[in-house]
Protein backbone atom coordinates (compact mmCIF):
# COMPACT_ATOMS: atom_id res chain seq x y z
CA UNK A 1 0.00 0.00 0.00
CA UNK A 2 1.40 3.38 -1.06
CA UNK A 3 0.66 6.99 0.83
CA UNK A 4 1.05 9.85 -1.55
CA UNK A 5 1.61 13.32 -0.46
CA UNK A 6 0.66 16.52 -2.43
CA UNK A 7 1.20 19.77 -0.88
CA UNK A 8 2.89 21.99 -4.32
CA UNK A 9 0.31 24.53 -4.41
CA UNK A 10 -2.80 25.54 -2.20
CA UNK A 11 -3.92 21.72 -1.64
CA UNK A 12 -3.09 19.78 0.75
CA UNK A 13 -3.69 16.29 0.06
CA UNK A 14 -3.34 12.52 1.01
CA UNK A 15 -3.94 9.26 -0.30
CA UNK A 16 -3.68 5.41 0.43
CA UNK A 17 -3.32 3.64 -3.13
CA UNK A 18 -3.13 -0.08 -3.51
CA UNK A 19 0.12 -1.55 -5.59
CA UNK A 20 -2.71 -2.27 -8.41
CA UNK A 21 -3.71 1.06 -8.85
CA UNK A 22 -7.26 1.07 -6.61
CA UNK A 23 -8.14 4.15 -4.31
CA UNK A 24 -8.15 3.15 -1.31
CA UNK A 25 -9.01 6.76 -0.41
CA UNK A 26 -7.76 10.40 -1.56
CA UNK A 27 -8.45 13.14 0.86
CA UNK A 28 -7.87 17.17 -0.39
CA UNK A 29 -8.38 19.99 2.02
CA UNK A 30 -8.66 23.52 -0.43
CA UNK A 31 -7.33 26.55 0.95
CA UNK A 32 -9.71 28.05 -2.00
CA UNK A 33 -11.70 30.30 0.31
CA UNK A 34 -8.47 31.11 2.25
CA UNK A 35 -6.61 32.86 -0.76
CA UNK A 36 -10.07 34.18 -2.53
CA UNK A 37 -9.91 37.92 -0.83
CA UNK A 38 -6.33 37.99 -2.63
CA UNK A 39 -7.47 36.80 -5.86
CA UNK A 40 -4.49 34.33 -5.77
CA UNK A 41 -2.31 32.19 -3.65
CA UNK A 42 -0.19 34.05 -1.44
CA UNK A 43 3.05 31.11 -1.25
CA UNK A 44 3.42 31.82 2.37
CA UNK A 45 0.12 31.72 3.72
CA UNK A 46 -0.52 28.62 1.66
CA UNK A 47 2.71 27.30 3.34
CA UNK A 48 1.79 27.66 7.08
CA UNK A 49 -2.40 26.24 6.06
CA UNK A 50 -0.41 23.39 4.96
CA UNK A 51 1.22 22.94 8.32
CA UNK A 52 -1.72 23.01 10.33
CA UNK A 53 -3.47 20.32 7.94
CA UNK A 54 -1.17 17.93 6.69
CA UNK A 55 -1.08 15.73 9.77
CA UNK A 56 -5.28 15.66 9.88
CA UNK A 57 -5.39 14.99 6.55
CA UNK A 58 -3.23 12.17 6.45
CA UNK A 59 -5.12 10.81 9.26
CA UNK A 60 -8.37 11.46 7.82
CA UNK A 61 -6.72 9.51 4.46
CA UNK A 62 -5.78 6.51 6.59
CA UNK A 63 -9.75 6.65 8.39
CA UNK A 64 -11.14 6.58 5.17
CA UNK A 65 -9.04 3.36 3.86
CA UNK A 66 -9.36 1.69 7.13
CA UNK A 67 -5.54 1.09 7.69
CA UNK A 68 -2.63 2.63 9.90
CA UNK A 69 0.84 3.78 9.41
CA UNK A 70 1.82 -0.01 10.00
CA UNK A 71 -0.35 -1.08 6.75
CA UNK A 72 1.92 1.29 4.07
CA UNK A 73 4.48 -0.06 2.21
CA UNK A 74 6.19 2.85 0.50
CA UNK A 75 5.60 6.93 0.81
CA UNK A 76 5.02 8.50 -2.42
CA UNK A 77 5.67 12.82 -2.60
CA UNK A 78 5.60 15.44 -5.03
CA UNK A 79 8.89 17.08 -5.09
CA UNK A 80 8.58 19.77 -7.45
CA UNK A 81 7.79 21.93 -9.28
CA UNK A 82 5.63 23.87 -7.37
CA UNK A 83 6.00 26.55 -4.27
CA UNK A 84 8.75 26.11 -2.68
CA UNK A 85 7.46 26.49 1.28
CA UNK A 86 4.41 24.20 0.41
CA UNK A 87 6.32 21.78 -0.98
CA UNK A 88 8.57 21.29 1.61
CA UNK A 89 6.04 20.77 4.25
CA UNK A 90 4.81 18.15 2.03
CA UNK A 91 8.28 16.26 1.81
CA UNK A 92 9.15 17.24 5.73
CA UNK A 93 6.14 14.69 6.32
CA UNK A 94 6.92 11.83 3.95
CA UNK A 95 10.45 12.24 5.29
CA UNK A 96 9.21 12.04 9.08
CA UNK A 97 7.08 9.12 8.15
CA UNK A 98 9.25 6.78 5.88
CA UNK A 99 12.20 7.22 8.22
CA UNK A 100 9.95 6.72 11.60
CA UNK A 101 9.04 2.98 9.90
CA UNK A 102 11.86 2.87 7.98
CA UNK A 103 10.32 2.62 4.68
CA UNK A 104 11.32 3.62 1.35
CA UNK A 105 10.35 7.08 0.17
CA UNK A 106 9.24 7.48 -3.79
CA UNK A 107 10.15 11.35 -4.56
CA UNK A 108 7.59 12.57 -7.88
CA UNK A 109 7.32 14.54 -9.98
CA UNK A 110 4.21 17.30 -9.87
CA UNK A 111 3.27 16.17 -14.08
CA UNK A 112 4.07 12.86 -13.82
CA UNK A 113 1.70 12.68 -11.35
CA UNK A 114 -1.02 14.22 -13.65
CA UNK A 115 -0.61 11.84 -16.13
CA UNK A 116 -0.33 8.90 -13.84
CA UNK A 117 -3.69 10.10 -12.61
CA UNK A 118 -4.95 7.91 -16.04
CA UNK A 119 -3.40 4.79 -14.03
CA UNK A 120 -6.21 4.87 -11.59
CA UNK A 121 -9.21 2.70 -10.78
CA UNK A 122 -11.09 5.13 -8.86
CA UNK A 123 -13.37 4.19 -6.36
CA UNK A 124 -16.75 5.06 -8.03
CA UNK A 125 -18.75 3.58 -4.66
CA UNK A 126 -17.49 6.24 -2.03
CA UNK A 127 -19.58 9.07 -1.91
CA UNK A 128 -18.64 12.66 -1.61
CA UNK A 129 -17.41 13.57 2.40
CA UNK A 130 -16.68 16.60 4.13
CA UNK A 131 -14.61 16.76 6.85
CA UNK A 132 -16.42 19.94 8.14
CA UNK A 133 -16.90 23.52 6.94
CA UNK A 134 -13.64 24.97 8.92
CA UNK A 135 -11.34 22.28 6.76
CA UNK A 136 -12.43 22.28 3.81
CA UNK A 137 -11.23 18.47 3.54
CA UNK A 138 -13.61 16.54 0.80
CA UNK A 139 -13.34 12.94 0.85
CA UNK A 140 -13.50 10.61 -2.93
CA UNK A 141 -16.03 12.23 -5.47
CA UNK A 142 -18.12 9.59 -7.03
CA UNK A 143 -16.72 8.84 -10.62
CA UNK A 144 -17.62 6.64 -13.40
CA UNK A 145 -15.57 3.27 -13.13
CA UNK A 146 -13.37 2.77 -15.98
CA UNK A 147 -10.30 0.71 -17.31
CA UNK A 148 -6.43 2.65 -16.39
CA UNK A 149 -5.59 3.63 -19.70
CA UNK A 150 -2.80 1.75 -21.14
CA UNK A 151 0.32 3.79 -23.30
CA UNK A 152 1.19 4.48 -25.76
CA UNK A 153 -0.78 7.51 -25.83
CA UNK A 154 -0.86 11.46 -26.53
CA UNK A 155 -1.66 13.15 -23.72
CA UNK A 156 -2.41 17.01 -23.21
CA UNK A 157 -1.54 18.20 -19.41
CA UNK A 158 -3.31 21.58 -18.61
CA UNK A 159 -3.29 23.29 -15.78
CA UNK A 160 -3.09 26.63 -14.01
CA UNK A 161 1.05 26.60 -14.29
CA UNK A 162 1.58 24.40 -17.14
CA UNK A 163 0.65 23.35 -20.32
CA UNK A 164 2.07 20.58 -22.62
CA UNK A 165 2.09 18.04 -25.10
CA UNK A 166 3.46 15.06 -23.89
CA UNK A 167 4.34 11.65 -26.19
CA UNK A 168 3.38 9.05 -23.55
CA UNK A 169 5.31 5.60 -24.23
CA UNK A 170 5.60 4.11 -21.00
CA UNK A 171 3.91 4.73 -17.37
CA UNK A 172 6.69 7.28 -16.06
CA UNK A 173 8.09 7.97 -18.86
CA UNK A 174 7.04 10.77 -21.42
CA UNK A 175 8.13 12.87 -24.20
CA UNK A 176 7.26 16.53 -24.42
CA UNK A 177 5.96 17.65 -27.93
CA UNK A 178 5.10 21.12 -27.16
CA UNK A 179 4.85 23.69 -24.26
CA UNK A 180 3.26 27.08 -23.43
CA UNK A 181 5.86 29.67 -25.02
CA UNK A 182 3.92 32.69 -21.68
CA UNK A 183 1.08 31.51 -20.00
CA UNK A 184 -0.57 28.54 -19.29
CA UNK A 185 -4.32 27.68 -19.94
CA UNK A 186 -4.91 27.68 -16.46
CA UNK A 187 -2.91 30.74 -15.89
CA UNK A 188 -4.97 32.61 -18.95
CA UNK A 189 -8.23 31.41 -17.75
CA UNK A 190 -7.89 32.86 -13.99
CA UNK A 191 -6.34 36.00 -15.56
CA UNK A 192 -9.11 36.20 -17.81
CA UNK A 193 -11.50 35.54 -14.99
CA UNK A 194 -9.89 38.32 -13.20
CA UNK A 195 -10.52 40.93 -15.83
CA UNK A 196 -14.13 40.11 -16.05
CA UNK A 197 -14.60 40.77 -12.08
CA UNK A 198 -15.42 36.89 -11.07
CA UNK A 199 -14.19 35.31 -8.29
CA UNK A 200 -11.11 33.06 -7.13
CA UNK A 201 -10.72 30.14 -8.60
CA UNK A 202 -11.24 31.80 -11.54
CA UNK A 203 -11.48 29.07 -13.84
CA UNK A 204 -13.85 27.61 -12.80
CA UNK A 205 -15.62 30.79 -12.28
CA UNK A 206 -15.28 31.67 -15.80
CA UNK A 207 -16.73 28.28 -16.99
CA UNK A 208 -19.92 28.95 -15.10
CA UNK A 209 -20.36 31.92 -16.32
CA UNK A 210 -19.54 31.33 -20.23
CA UNK A 211 -22.60 28.72 -19.98
CA UNK A 212 -24.49 31.87 -20.25
CA UNK A 213 -22.87 33.71 -23.17
CA UNK A 214 -23.06 33.33 -26.61
CA UNK A 215 -19.16 32.19 -27.60
CA UNK A 216 -19.68 33.78 -31.09
CA UNK A 217 -20.28 37.31 -29.91
CA UNK A 218 -16.79 37.94 -29.77
CA UNK A 219 -13.62 37.12 -32.20
CA UNK A 220 -10.62 36.23 -29.92
CA UNK A 221 -7.72 35.18 -31.14
CA UNK A 222 -5.89 31.74 -31.41
CA UNK A 223 -1.81 32.82 -31.74
CA UNK A 224 0.24 30.38 -34.41
CA UNK A 225 3.20 30.00 -32.83
CA UNK A 226 6.07 27.52 -35.25
CA UNK A 227 5.82 23.75 -33.86
CA UNK A 228 3.14 22.09 -31.23
CA UNK A 229 3.81 25.06 -28.42
CA UNK A 230 0.95 27.01 -27.19
CA UNK A 231 0.70 31.39 -26.10
CA UNK A 232 -1.88 33.00 -24.64
CA UNK A 233 -0.69 36.57 -23.97
CA UNK A 234 -2.16 38.01 -27.24
CA UNK A 235 -5.59 36.25 -25.96
CA UNK A 236 -5.49 37.90 -22.75
CA UNK A 237 -4.42 41.14 -23.98
CA UNK A 238 -7.09 41.07 -26.50
CA UNK A 239 -9.68 40.10 -23.58
CA UNK A 240 -8.26 43.51 -21.87
CA UNK A 241 -8.91 45.79 -24.35
CA UNK A 242 -12.68 44.26 -25.23
CA UNK A 243 -13.42 45.14 -21.45
CA UNK A 244 -11.49 48.42 -21.74
CA UNK A 245 -13.48 49.82 -24.26
CA UNK A 246 -16.86 48.55 -22.89
CA UNK A 247 -18.89 51.62 -20.67
CA UNK A 248 -19.28 49.74 -17.68
CA UNK A 249 -23.70 49.29 -18.20
CA UNK A 250 -22.52 47.18 -21.04
CA UNK A 251 -20.05 45.68 -19.69
CA UNK A 252 -21.96 43.66 -17.49
CA UNK A 253 -24.43 43.43 -20.03
CA UNK A 254 -21.63 41.91 -22.25
CA UNK A 255 -19.86 39.51 -19.24
CA UNK A 256 -21.35 36.12 -19.76
CA UNK A 257 -20.53 36.95 -23.70
CA UNK A 258 -17.18 37.71 -22.92
CA UNK A 259 -16.47 35.04 -20.90
CA UNK A 260 -18.13 32.05 -23.25
CA UNK A 261 -15.99 33.66 -26.44
CA UNK A 262 -12.53 33.83 -24.55
CA UNK A 263 -12.97 30.40 -23.05
CA UNK A 264 -13.92 29.23 -27.07
CA UNK A 265 -10.55 30.71 -27.89
CA UNK A 266 -8.45 29.00 -25.30
CA UNK A 267 -10.61 25.54 -25.72
CA UNK A 268 -9.93 26.02 -29.37
CA UNK A 269 -6.06 26.62 -29.00
CA UNK A 270 -5.80 23.08 -27.09
CA UNK A 271 -7.61 21.26 -29.14
CA UNK A 272 -6.40 21.93 -32.67
CA UNK A 273 -2.78 21.50 -30.97
CA UNK A 274 -3.90 18.60 -29.40
CA UNK A 275 -5.07 16.92 -32.82
CA UNK A 276 -2.12 18.11 -34.72
CA UNK A 277 0.13 16.55 -31.92
CA UNK A 278 -1.97 13.40 -32.30
CA UNK A 279 -1.33 13.52 -36.52
CA UNK A 280 1.71 14.02 -36.44
CA UNK A 281 3.17 11.12 -34.03
CA UNK A 282 0.34 8.90 -35.33
CA UNK A 283 -1.17 8.64 -32.17
CA UNK A 284 -4.43 6.40 -31.76
CA UNK A 285 -5.20 7.67 -28.53
CA UNK A 286 -5.41 11.02 -26.93
CA UNK A 287 -6.02 11.91 -23.15
CA UNK A 288 -6.62 15.15 -21.13
CA UNK A 289 -5.47 15.76 -17.95
CA UNK A 290 -4.94 18.34 -15.30
CA UNK A 291 -6.87 21.05 -13.55
CA UNK A 292 -8.08 22.53 -17.13
CA UNK A 293 -9.21 19.05 -17.85
CA UNK A 294 -12.18 19.60 -15.96
CA UNK A 295 -13.54 22.75 -18.30
CA UNK A 296 -16.60 21.71 -19.15
CA UNK A 297 -15.90 23.05 -23.13
CA UNK A 298 -12.84 21.12 -23.18
CA UNK A 299 -14.87 18.17 -22.02
CA UNK A 300 -17.14 18.06 -24.68
CA UNK A 301 -14.73 19.39 -27.45
CA UNK A 302 -12.48 15.88 -26.98
CA UNK A 303 -15.15 13.58 -26.48
CA UNK A 304 -12.77 10.52 -28.03
CA UNK A 305 -10.49 11.60 -25.38
CA UNK A 306 -9.66 9.82 -22.41
CA UNK A 307 -10.48 12.09 -19.47
CA UNK A 308 -9.45 12.02 -16.39
CA UNK A 309 -12.14 12.24 -13.62
CA UNK A 310 -13.12 15.25 -12.34
CA UNK A 311 -11.89 14.84 -8.58
CA UNK A 312 -8.64 13.83 -10.60
CA UNK A 313 -8.10 16.70 -12.57
CA UNK A 314 -6.78 19.22 -9.58
CA UNK A 315 -4.15 18.64 -7.60
CA UNK A 316 -4.47 15.34 -5.29
CA UNK A 317 -2.69 12.93 -3.92
CA UNK A 318 -3.92 9.66 -5.50
CA UNK A 319 -2.11 11.01 -8.64
CA UNK A 320 1.03 11.14 -6.77
CA UNK A 321 0.60 7.67 -5.07
CA UNK A 322 -0.39 6.01 -8.36
CA UNK A 323 2.90 7.43 -9.89
CA UNK A 324 5.09 5.99 -7.34
CA UNK A 325 3.85 3.00 -8.30
CA UNK A 326 6.34 3.45 -11.74
CA UNK A 327 9.01 5.34 -10.25
CA UNK A 328 12.32 4.33 -8.63
CA UNK A 329 11.96 4.27 -4.62
CA UNK A 330 15.10 5.32 -2.42
CA UNK A 331 15.41 2.97 0.34
CA UNK A 332 15.79 3.82 4.23
CA UNK A 333 17.28 6.11 5.06
CA UNK A 334 18.76 7.59 1.48
CA UNK A 335 16.07 10.42 1.09
CA UNK A 336 16.54 12.43 4.10
CA UNK A 337 18.93 14.86 2.15
CA UNK A 338 16.57 15.09 -0.24
CA UNK A 339 15.23 18.40 -1.30
CA UNK A 340 12.46 19.73 -3.43
CA UNK A 341 12.53 22.31 -6.73
CA UNK A 342 10.30 25.28 -7.87
CA UNK A 343 10.26 24.15 -11.48
CA UNK A 344 12.21 22.47 -13.68
CA UNK A 345 13.80 24.73 -16.08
Amino acid sequence: MILGLETSCDETAAALVTGDGRILSNVVSSQADLHARYGGVVPEVASRRHLELVTPVIREALGEAGAELGDVDTVGVTTGPGLIGALLVGLAAAKAIAWARRLPLVPVDHLHGHVASLYLEPAAERPVRDSGPGEGVRGNREVPPRLPLEPPFLCLLASGGHTLLLDVQEPGSQRVLGSTLDDAAGEAFDKGARLLGLGYPGGAELDRLARDGDAEAYSFPVARVPGLDFSFSGLKTALLYAVRDLPAEELEQRRADLAASYQRAIVRALVERTMQAAESIGAERTAVVGGVAANSELRSSLPEAALAPLALCTDNAAMIASAARFAEPIPYPGYLALDAYASTA
